[in-house]
């Protein structure tokens, strides 16, 4: 780490970069290195053709180099004076005419081999798309293609939420375009090489979604350290659990939100039955693109200016357009719908329901240490 970006971290200045954390050039320079032996035989020849007609027909230093340039790649004669070449200069010259003509041909082959290989166009096109991740920034990293991640990825396109998708398996170029992914990343997710292609020392946070809990286990640890060797703000972790013992497990090992697809169904389900006239609420008021309401927690710490102040104190309803329906006290307990006199304690999470704007600016006001003016 340079000296300026040690004074930038020190501040607390966040230090942007547009190049890849991780560095393809050493593998594509290795693919290039056969190429080396061809073009320094060319530059041999070409230079020991130069001088033999300088020293056996006289020429200027530029027609030498001209002469030997079209002998050696055996395009034709007649532009100077072949007609009157001397007997060493004539077997000079069909000795420079069959040097080139080997050369030309290894060379050629080396050119064919390479690209036939395929491993020097997959690189650079790897390449371009790790520039294109290390643009990102606030994004999110899905590990692990299914249908999960389908159906994630087709909500953040429509919500304009940036993500990569890190999956180890060869046709994920296949699977991205099938399925829309603009941003892929083809490793083992638990690798810390995945973690520098995805860009994900600059990502919001981290979302496993694979149907085997040792998978998202080992990846939870492994987000956790990488973001303890970084030094940064913690990751929001997200994972799935098939089973409500899975859920408790991965949230002890630190992901921060874990759903659990069979329980969540089952809560569906059970509010169709119940009340069938709520069915699309959800979908209609919190999950539909561009909608006019959502709903969000802010969290009150210990310097806010909120702490045992009373809900009716905010003046959020008033001048945000914003309504606090549900408060979840540091011992965990949570008062549902609370009335305008409910105190307001330390590290509690209040849940907001308003506008993205409204609601974006009450958590920022909440951040105060002190009350602001306008309230």
């Amino acid at each position: 780490m340079s000296f300026l970006k040690r004074i930038k971290k020190a501040l607390g200045w966040e230090i942007r970069s547009n190049k890849p954390e991780y560095d393809l050039n050493p593998l594509i320079y290795s693919q290039l290195r056969p190429f080396r032996l061809p073009l320094i035989l060319i530059q041999i020849i070409l230079m020991t053709g130069a001088l033999g007609y300088v020293y056996i027909e006289d020429y200027p230093i530029m027609k030498a180099i001209f002469q030997s340039a079209y002998t050696f790649t055996t395009t034709g004669f007649g532009a100077l004076n072949e007609a009157n070449f001397s007997n060493q200069g004539i077997i000079f010259t069909v000795t420079l005419m069959l040097s080139g003509f080997a050369v030309l041909t290894f060379s050629v082959g080396i050119l064919i081999n390479t690209i036939s290989n395929g491993t020097l166009f997959k690189l650079l096109k790897e390449r371009k798309m790790l520039y294109k991740i290390a643009r990102l920034r606030r994004h999110f990293v899905i590990f692990y293609h299914n249908e999960y991640t389908a159906q994630l990825a087709r909500q953040f396109r429509e919500n304009h939420v940036p993500f990569v998708v890190v999956d180890p398996r060869d046709d994920i170029e296949e699977i991205a375009k099938e399925y829309g992914y603009p941003y892929i990343v083809n490793e083992e997710p638990y690798k810390e090489v995945a973690f520098f292609k995805s860009h994900l020392s600059s990502a919001k946070g981290a979302i496993s979604l694979s149907k085997n809990i040792s998978d998202n286990i080992t990846l939870i640890a492994s987000v956790r350290l990488y973001e303890k060797e970084l030094g940064r703000s913690p990751f929001l972790i997200i994972s799935n659990a098939e089973t409500q013992n899975d859920k408790v497990r991965l949230k002890k090992l630190g992901a921060d939100k874990v759903v659990a697809p069979p329980s969540l169904m089952a809560k569906r389900v059970s509010a169709m039955a119940i009340r069938p006239d709520m069915e699309n609420v959800l979908e209609e008021f919190l999950y539909k693109k561009d909608t006019p309401i959502d709903m969000e927690e802010a969290f009150v710490g210990e310097e806010s200016w909120a702490v045992d102040k009373q809900i009716q104190d905010l003046h959020l309803r008033d001048r945000m357009k914003v309504s606090i329906i549900g408060i979840t006290e540091a011992t965990g307990k949570f008062i549902q719908m609370p009335k305008g006199n409910t105190v307001i304690r330390a590290n509690c999470k209040l849940l907001l329901v308003g506008s993205h704007r409204g609601i974006s600016k009450s958590k920022r006001i909440l951040s105060y240490s002190q009350k602001p003016k306008d309230i």
